[in-house]
């Protein structure tokens, strides 16, 4: 990463970090499984004039991870660089930490502030000690917010926000299928889906229906028994997570006016609905679309302010350390998670496990 030196007069820091100016990464010099990630001693960023150093305490794993890990779709290695080999750094999309340091060009933020954000468009790296990034992908963290539950919601609750509110332009009343209703960004959208006032009907496994039920969903179909695409009740939404049916099903499910919004699937239907959706849509007045995250703070403040007045919870399946993330993402491409997977981050003086390293945050959050 581009960047000042350390002993730059533009960089503002608070003087942390390990001495010999190196920190713990998980890297990978091949494509492959999680066997190709390994914890490794790096040299730690500095940040560019319109960058912050961000302390890493927690992160969250998400599908995009893999993707980059395995370089699979193929568009993964043309987007992001390296056709035979990775070239960009750490993986982990989904931060939350304290700056230590900031750009001269910085205006938003100052050493000691708490943030959350999505590095999905400035180089990831979440999976590390310390990470860079642009201000502008970042928001603060609000008091009372574990930094748990802060890395939680970036990608995973602002997909379920823009899918619901900007893609499918959710209004009170309204009947909202979420597919996929007990993953990641799946309970987060039965919960905002429910906060804009919806009739939510979450699908999920039967293992799950209780947990998905106590999000807020009015109905919950368990896919086992029932294809909620076939019972004969139609949806004026239907936000789409796992993409477990053709778009003619979905479309068939849907009232006139409907809108279908695919967020989470098999790389193969993502394309479907990429070069089909607007040409079903094109064909009376029922909407099939699929959701293109746009990283802003805005969003990021927006589901912050609903974990502060209780109107999201995350749900947390597993918790990692730092060293074990090649195993979370392991659990979390075997399918089976509930909610999100988060891996914990300790600094070189910190000790502890990670339940008492999740203990303290709270503990420092609820005397905010």
């Amino acid at each position: 990463m581009a960047g000042t030196t350390a002993t730059d007069p533009g960089v503002t820091a608070l003087g942390a970090g390990g001495n010999d100016g190196t920190m713990r990464a998980i890297v990978r010099s091949r494509y492959g499984g999680p066997d190709v990630l390994e914890l490794a001693t790096v040299e730690r960023p500095t940040p560019a004039a319109d960058e912050v150093l961000i302390a890493v305490r927690a992160a969250s794993v998400n599908a995009g991870d893999r993707h980059l890990m395995r370089g699979s779709p193929f568009l993964v290695r043309l987007i992001y660089g390296g056709i035979t080999r990775p070239r960009s750094g750490p993986l982990g999309v989904d931060v939350a930490g304290r700056v230590e340091a900031v750009g001269e060009a910085v205006t938003r933020f100052e050493p000691g502030d708490e943030v959350f954000g999505d590095l999905s468009t400035s180089g990831f790296g979440a999976f590390a000690e310390y990470v860079c990034a642009p201000e502008d992908v970042l928001a603060s963290k609000p008091a009372g917010v574990t930094f748990e539950d802060a890395a939680a919601v970036p990608t995973a609750a602002v997909a379920a926000l823009q899918a619901l509110r900007d893609e499918g332009g959710i209004r009170a009343g309204e009947r909202v299928l979420v597919n996929g209703a007990s993953g990641g960004v799946g309970t987060f959208a039965v919960q905002l889906a429910n906060w804009f006032g919806a009739e939510v009907t979450g699908v999920c496994s039967t293992a799950k229906v209780e947990l998905v039920r106590s999000l807020g969903a009015d109905h919950v179909v368990d896919y086992t028994r029932e294809d909620a695409t076939e019972s004969g009740r139609t949806y004026d939404l239907i936000v789409d997570t796992a993409a477990s049916h053709s778009l003619s099903a979905y479309r068939r499910a849907l009232r006139p006016e409907g809108r279908y919004v695919m967020v989470g699937g098999p790389t193969s239907r993502f394309v479907r609905t990429v070069v089909f959706g607007p040409l079903l849509s094109m064909t009376g007045t029922k909407r099939l679309t699929n959701l293109m995250l746009r990283t802003n703070p805005e969003d990021l403040a927006f589901v912050g302010e609903r974990l502060v007045a209780g109107d999201i919870t995350p749900v947390i399946d597993r918790e990692y350390e730092l060293t074990d993330v090649p195993e979370a993402i392991r659990y979390l491409e075997a399918g089976r998670a509930t909610g999100k997977v988060m891996v914990a981050v300790r600094g070189p003086n910190e000790g502890g496990d990670l339940a008492a390293t999740a203990a303290s945050d709270r503990s420092e959050t609820s005397a905010a």
